[in-house]
């Protein structure tokens, strides 16, 4: 208030003197007003934050980037807000500032981790493969921008973990749909999905069942050959697996599939670290 009434005081003199000097004075006070006033939101937000009342906490620190908005500080604000709508779960809240944060701030020094944060809001709302795709397809699109252009950061340490469970939703995803189109007899859009497993997402857990439905389907075709590949490949691979002994009694003992005795390592890693924040 004391501050308010000194830029009143100055501008009365200004107006009265018509000195030339004083609107620079009044400028300069004003901005320092302003950055003071600034600061004092940014340190209010980071309190909100800290005591867990997250929505306060974003909508303070946007107002801090309001009050100073050339100050390097109101990037750092938006980053916050989105950072505080994102503990409180408001995702979409989250989205829709980081993406004016790449559009107002694109060279900041912080727009790896803004990236990694927007992943993160898509990430946090995969819900499983009977579910809408698109979070999936967004994060994993957001996590390999992070591992190409950031590729020694923390960021992308975490992405890699986190596209690895993106990766076994979408092959759950396909394998699903395929079951759907078995149940229907529509073999061809069956048999394209299992193969996509196999051909895109060949590090999940969900390889060996897609091997065992290509077996299924081409020995229901009447195709042993193809389904003796399929069942070959299952066997070098997973022989002591559950969906091996459902693909040998498929062929009832017909047929004796050679499987060495060694089991082939695979390179899997579905863990979930701790977000990097």
């Amino acid at each position: 208030m004391f501050k308010n009434k000194i830029i009143i005081v100055l501008f009365s003199l200004a107006t009265l003197f018509g000195c030339s000097k004083e609107p620079e004075k009044i400028k300069l006070i004003k901005e320092t007003n302003q950055k003071v006033e600034m600061i004092s939101a940014y340190k209010e937000g980071m309190n909100l934050l800290e005591m867990g009342d997250y929505y306060a906490a974003g909508k303070k620190f946007l107002e801090a980037e309001i009050l100073f908005p050339q100050s390097q500080w109101a990037s750092k604000s938006v980053l916050m807000a989105s950072y505080s709508y994102y503990m409180q779960d408001y995702y979409s809240l989250a989205i829709q500032n980081l993406k004016r944060f790449f559009n107002t701030y694109p060279n900041d020094e912080n727009i790896a981790y803004a990236h990694y944060l927007l992943a993160m809001c898509y990430y946090e709302t995969i819900e499983g493969e009977k579910k809408d795709l698109a979070p999936l397809t967004l994060s994993k699109k957001e996590l390999n921008f992070i591992i190409k252009n950031y590729p020694e950061t923390d960021y992308a340490y975490d992405a890699r973990f986190k596209i690895d469970l993106i990766n076994d939703v979408l092959a759950a995803k396909e394998v699903y749909i395929g079951r759907h189109y078995v149940k229907k007899k529509k073999w061809i859009p069956a048999l394209n999905r299992f193969k996509n497993v196999l051909e895109n997402y060949e590090t999940t857990v969900h390889v060996e069942e897609a091997i065992h439905r290509l077996v299924e389907i081409y020995f229901k075709l009447g195709m042993e050959e193809e389904s003796l590949k399929y069942a070959s490949l299952l066997g070098y691979n997973y022989n002591s697996g559950e969906w091996y002994a459902e693909t040998y009694k498929i062929f009832n003992k017909k047929y004796k599939v050679s499987i060495p005795k060694t089991k082939k390592e695979k390179s899997k890693i579905l863990r979930k670290i701790k977000d990097l924040f």
